[in-house]
């Protein structure tokens, strides 16, 4: 760990997104992660080169045996500037500033491409820029790994009014434990950290998160998702059905701001639009409830 890091620079909050949603690094940093010299993931035989892996063109494969060999858009190298695995890690479950795709159907994936490259899903900052590079036979190829990978837990949701107090770190836009210690009120937020700050930093797909929530969110989270009838389309354990995605176990920052983006008009396109009148009437707290209770599911 690294005392007094300088902040990167300024990020704006998209349209119609909380900021505790986009995760809007602190101008004071207290710490942050350092990562330098020779790394090793926790059970792994790997070991890397800190500077070899920074960066979104060469991610760490910390546990090759436990995924099918992957394409070059996944893995990066060569010619390859944004590889899928930096930020959706190996095993495709992500970091909470990405969206878990693990075991999402291919043709939604390949779908959802499509989207950012025609700008009817908005990410000018990340996703759009990277669409519009990346052929559609490297985005079919990473669709078709994803696809083939079976989801874990790979975040503990936690109801509380007092959760600790934290800061939002430049490494990843990733929110940290503050380092004078204890709590804050949890307001209209969901708060969420990384298990082992380390671990995250080096990509280390067996190191998930910690999603703290408002106390009563996962009975109301329920309750909604029921009284929406979203087993119909995502199936019975909302785990997916068809080419719709599986929501179970997805982190709750990541549903949250896909349901956001919803609501304000920077997610479109063919699968969204049976969705914009039900988001629509939902409130910041509905969003929250129903994160919180999706996140809390098995995923597989």
């Amino acid at each position: 760990m690294v005392r007094d890091v300088n902040a990167q620079a300024e990020l704006t909050v998209p349209a119609g997104l909380p900021d505790w949603a986009f995760n809007i690094p602190d101008k004071a940093q207290p710490w942050g992660v350092k990562v330098e010299g020779v790394v090793q993931a926790p059970g792994s035989s790997k070991k890397y080169e800190a500077t070899k892996i920074a960066g979104n063109a060469n991610p760490p494969d910390w546990y090759p045996d436990e995924h099918p060999a992957a394409p070059k858009a996944v893995t990066g190298g060569e010619g390859i500037r944004f590889a899928c695995g930096s930020c959706h890690l190996m095993s495709g479950q992500s970091h909470s500033e990405a969206m878990d795709i693990a075991g999402q159907p291919a043709a939604y994936l390949i779908r959802q491409m499509a989207y950012y490259k025609s700008g009817a899903r908005k990410d000018d900052a990340r996703m759009g820029p990277i669409a519009k590079v990346t052929s559609d036979e490297d985005a079919k190829q990473a669709a078709e790994y994803f696809a083939s990978l079976k989801p874990r837990a790979f975040v503990k949701v936690i109801e509380t009014a007092t959760p600790p107090k934290t800061f939002i770190a430049t490494a990843g836009r990733h929110r940290q434990l503050h380092p004078d210690g204890g709590t804050e009120p949890i307001g209209h937020r969901i708060i969420q950290i990384p298990e082992d700050p380390f671990r995250t930093e080096i990509r280390d797909p067996h190191s998930g998160f910690i999603a703290y929530v408002p106390p009563g969110s996962l009975a109301k989270g329920e309750a909604l998702v029921k009284a929406g009838s979203c087993a119909a389309c995502h199936g019975e354990s909302l785990k997916g059905k068809g080419e719709v995605p599986r929501l179970a176990g997805l982190q709750p920052l990541q549903v949250a701001r896909q349901l956001f983006d919803i609501r304000h008009g920077s997610s479109a396109g063919e699968g969204v639009a049976p969705m914009k009148p039900i988001v629509a009437k939902m409130t910041e707290d509905d969003i929250i409830a129903i994160s919180s209770y999706l996140g809390s599911l098995p995923p597989a």
